[in-house]
């Protein structure tokens, strides 16, 4: 197995990777530091207003007027573990000119280990949808996304509709999103919260993602628009076995709209739309009667999703294997199993499960049908996507995290800033698949356990040592992030072609 040793600022730095905006839906509000003091909240944060009061004070360029950069944020500080979530979509920037939805989840956990105390951070965050086709004689892992099938990373990163479909109904950028408030049992051991997207539209880039050849295709090859993308999450906390469990569940929604380059007699270039009714041109008129359903299944289309997982235990070795294999930067199925993260003297610190959960749920609402399917689950190697220029926006950001830990303490900085805080040190990637797809609505939950002392904790016991700093960082690292997110928005993408 191969061992890393991180510092835990680096994980906070992952997790203010995700630092972006929603539409409020609730008032907005400010995070001070003493919030980390109680035992939950729910808040929606303006983070552009963070910025320009750093930016004025320390004189550093200033976010457009206008811009507006709201993230949802929720907080359990209970039975001895904090965790931290974050639910972003888009960022506005100036008077209404360029809204971006950037659907990126992230949660973060601290714990005391059950048997050696050691202090833990995990986080794990969600990245995108990706679409793929395999082809069967050159797949290298059935039924998942390779570098030998044919990849689409499905997001929207900025890029201005107006010359791929110019039409007035083109789908926007921005989507409306809605938040399911934190709630709790009334013992407080079971707590629920989560965000939806609805109407989602998410641009496809043609993405190649070998390890020695990360590179993707700058001009868009589709637009579709997703009926939601819904993420829920339920804590559960257990005394008799000393975990606290936290299920993600992850709903895709059908895809209602696709907008496709097509040719006709083989040498002009064609958009044409698809949705449940067929296929029509940019004039609404009938292109053919195909369906976007049948489209997707006519070219083998299915989806999944892309995650990565960090944990780290402060000055410390950390591994992470499935039955003794190393997974970190390598490329293992897991599919009915559990990966496992251990402290260096072997005490087992985070469980993520998929054999829990290891099939998914394909709603069929043309029939109002549901049937049930094996998913697939492998790691990645990391540098195909850390080192992928579409990711340039998650990647650029780790880079300024370090800045806000020389501004708060010198040591920790001298500590974080070797360890190049960006995807390429996560403890593994890993893409869980849906290979029956046809652009109808899946349903799936994967499990996080991690292993900690439960009993008689209160909130004031979780503030001993180093971590109580490192909670103030997470604000002013979400300053400098929101910086860079405005600076790379209003840059174009630079056309990149594979070799």
């Amino acid at each position: 197995m191969s061992k890393k040793k991180y510092p835990i600022p680096a994980l906070f730095a992952i997790f203010a990777l995700t630092i972006s905006a929603i539409v409020p839906v609730l008032s907005v509000d400010y995070l001070m530091p003493n919030d980390f003091e109680e035992e939950s909240w729910s808040k929606v944060i303006d983070y552009l207003e963070y910025v320009d009061v750093y930016a004025a004070s320390h004189g550093k360029p200033r976010p457009p007027a206008g811009a507006r950069a709201n993230l949802y944020m929720t907080y359990v500080n209970h039975s001895g573990l904090q965790m931290l979530y974050a639910g972003l979509s888009n960022i506005t920037l100036g008077l209404g000119r360029l809204t971006v939805t950037l659907p990126i989840q992230t949660f973060m956990m601290h714990y005391k280990t059950e048997n050696q105390s050691k202090d833990v951070v995990t986080a794990s965050s969600y990245i995108m949808l990706m679409a793929y086709n395999e082809t069967a004689d050159t797949t290298i892992y059935p039924d998942s996304p390779d570098r030998n099938d044919t990849l689409y990373a499905s997001f929207s990163m900025g890029f201005d509709l107006s010359s791929l479909i110019n039409t007035a109904d083109r789908p926007g950028l921005s989507s409306k999103t809605t938040i399911t408030p934190l709630t709790h049992s009334d013992d407080k051991t079971a707590w629920h919260w989560g965000m939806t997207y609805t109407n989602l539209t998410a641009i496809w880039w043609r993405v190649y993602l070998d390890p020695n050849n990360s590179s993707y295709q700058s001009v868009p090859v589709a637009v579709s628009v997703y009926e939601e993308l819904t993420f829920t999450y339920d804590l559960i906390f257990n005394s008799d076995s000393n975990t606290a469990t936290l299920v993600s569940n992850y709903v895709i929604g059908r895809m209602t709209d696709l907008w496709v380059v097509d040719t006709w007699w083989w040498v002009f270039p064609v958009i044409v739309h698809y949705n449940s009714t067929g296929c029509y041109r940019l004039n609404k008129s009938r292109y053919s009667n195909e369906t976007i359903c049948q489209f997707l299944h006519k070219h083998g289309i299915s989806m999944s999703i892309v995650l990565f997982q960090a944990s780290a235990i402060l000055d410390q070795l950390t591994e992470s294997s499935v039955s003794g294999q190393n997974v970190t930067d390598n490329e293992v199925v897991v599919s009915n199993d559990t990966i496992s993260t251990f402290a260096e003297d072997g005490e087992k610190i985070f469980d993520t499960d998929f054999g829990e959960k290891s099939t998914y749920t394909l709603h069929n609402q043309t029939s109002s049908t549901s049937t049930t399917h094996n998913a697939v689950t492998r790691t990645a190697q990391r540098k195909g996507f850390a080192k992928n220029p579409v990711f340039q926006i998650h990647t650029f950001l780790m880079r300024y995290i370090p800045l806000a830990l020389a501004h708060m303490d010198e040591p920790l900085y001298e500590q974080a800033k070797n360890h190049l805080l960006n995807m390429t040190y996560a403890d593994y990637f890993y893409i869980i698949s849906y290979p029956t797809y046809d652009g109808y609505k899946i349903e799936h939950d994967p499990t996080h356990i991690a292993y900690l002392i439960i009993a008689g904790a209160t909130p004031s016991d979780l503030f001993a040592g180093p971590f109580m700093l490192i909670l103030t960082l997470v604000g002013v690292a979400a300053i400098i992030v929101a910086i860079s997110i405005v600076v790379i928005l209003r840059r174009k993408p630079k056309p990149i072609t594979p070799s």
